[in-house]
């Protein structure tokens, strides 16, 4: 069992995951990878998720603009020894260059799901009859 579990993540997991990612995203910015897929499309990287041993780099991508994440998500998949290799110069100071992991990064709809609950009828309704600590109604 790992000393980790039920936790967030450690501040040396978010300070390497920053890293990671603004390393990858300078790699995408410089148009490195030579994919169709990747070269027509401008990705975004909201976040890298680091494991606790660091060896796995978790990277949630998404198309900006919205479209379609699986093929960009594939080509990437494709292409991570060699973004691992690339990345390696940039990223000297790690012990370990860690295993690259693309996953779709669902955030988005995500906050625009309790956006659509928030603007419901049912929920501007509580939101509208506001009452003050003793059950009243404020006048």
């Amino acid at each position: 069992m790992s000393k980790f579990s039920g936790k967030g993540p450690s501040q040396r997991q978010l300070r390497v995951g920053e890293n990671v990612r603004h390393a990858l995203t300078q790699l995408l910015q410089r148009g490195e990878i030579q994919d169709d897929v990747l070269q027509k499309t401008v990705i975004s990287i909201s976040e890298v998720a680091m494991s606790p041993d660091l060896k796995i780099a978790t990277c949630y991508v998404s198309p900006l603009g919205g479209g379609d994440s699986k093929p960009i998500i594939k080509a990437l998949a494709t292409n991570a020894k060699f973004i691992r290799g690339k990345l390696s110069p940039h990223l000297n100071q790690m012990k370990y260059m860690p295993e690259f992991r693309f996953r779709e990064d669902t955030s988005f709809d995500n906050y625009s799901k309790i956006d659509a609950l928030l603007h419901t009828p049912e929920v501007q309704r509580d939101l509208a009859e506001e009452t003050d600590y003793d059950g009243d109604k404020e006048t």
